[in-house]
């Protein structure tokens, strides 16, 4: 498929569409309200100030797999306990030398919708270095890259359902999405149940960002509460000292307080 793409927007272009949507999903969540419904908890999959939304999801109905012999892939589990090690969950210690950048711990609990803890959970994260750089092949953005940080760890909620990983803060870094994009530090999070098909992937942001009004990604979750609940919680009990900062982050899995999906993976 081609796309034709017109003149780069610029900041403010993109900051109007983000107004403007957002001025629209408050009115359709008032009128929802004044019929006896509730708002919807997920943002919707097309957000115009995110260029590439409208390219990155399914445009036409799901397919039903009732009755296809390789549906049971789609139920069962999806990896093996003994898969996780505890070296996973400590990013700056999966290489030979200390990785660059400030070292912080991410910790938090993963909840259901009746605030109770789901355990065993596997929780994967993968994010940029110090410099804002993703040690991939794809990211071709000019600012070094850590031979000491590879960017991806892992681990298994507990029974209280916490999980905690050791890692360093992740730099911002250039998109093109319009002219001028940077996309606020952040970190990538994926969960499993038992199957692939019960699979979150979201993102989580630091406190006091000053890109957060300008980032469409972020933005396009239009609900205020929903939008805070995926910034974490600087912790100062949380932190080592002379070692690393602390952060709290709690994921709530399903229901009117669910911790809300990644645009990017639509």
């Amino acid at each position: 498929m081609t796309v034709t793409r017109g003149p780069e927007p610029s900041q403010r272009q993109i900051s109007e569409e983000i107004a403007a949507a957002h001025r629209s999903a408050h009115e359709a969540a008032r009128r929802a309200l004044a019929d006896g419904g509730t708002p919807p908890h997920h943002p919707d999959r097309d957000f115009a100030a995110y260029r590439s939304s409208t390219l990155r999801h399914p445009h036409l109905p799901l397919v039903t797999v009732d009755g296809d012999p390789e549906a049971a892939e789609l139920s069962g589990p999806v990896f093996g306990v003994t898969d996780v090690t505890g070296l996973d969950a400590d990013l700056t210690r999966q290489h030979p030398g200390e990785p660059l950048g400030e070292r912080i711990t991410v910790t938090g609990r993963v909840l259901d919708r009746a605030g109770r803890p789901v355990r065993g959970q596997l929780v994967e994260i993968w994010q940029a270095g110090a410099s804002g750089r993703y040690a991939h092949r794809r990211d071709q953005h000019p600012a070094p890259l850590d031979p000491n940080f590879t960017g991806a760890g892992r681990c298994l909620t507990d029974d209280e359902g916490r999980y905690r990983f050791t890692t360093v803060k992740p730099g911002a870094y250039p998109w093109r999405n319009h002219r001028g994009a940077w996309r606020p530090a952040h970190i990538h999070f994926s969960l499993f149940g038992t199957a692939f098909t019960q699979r979150l992937v979201t993102q989580m942001y630091f406190p006091g960002d000053p890109l957060f009004p300008y980032d469409p990604i972020l933005q396009s979750v239009t609900d205020p509460g929903a939008r805070a609940r995926l910034v974490a919680e600087y912790r100062h009990e949380l932190s080592t000292p002379e070692w690393a900062l602390g952060y709290q982050w709690d994921i709530v899995l399903d229901g009117p307080d669910a911790t809300p999906p990644d645009p990017e993976d639509h």
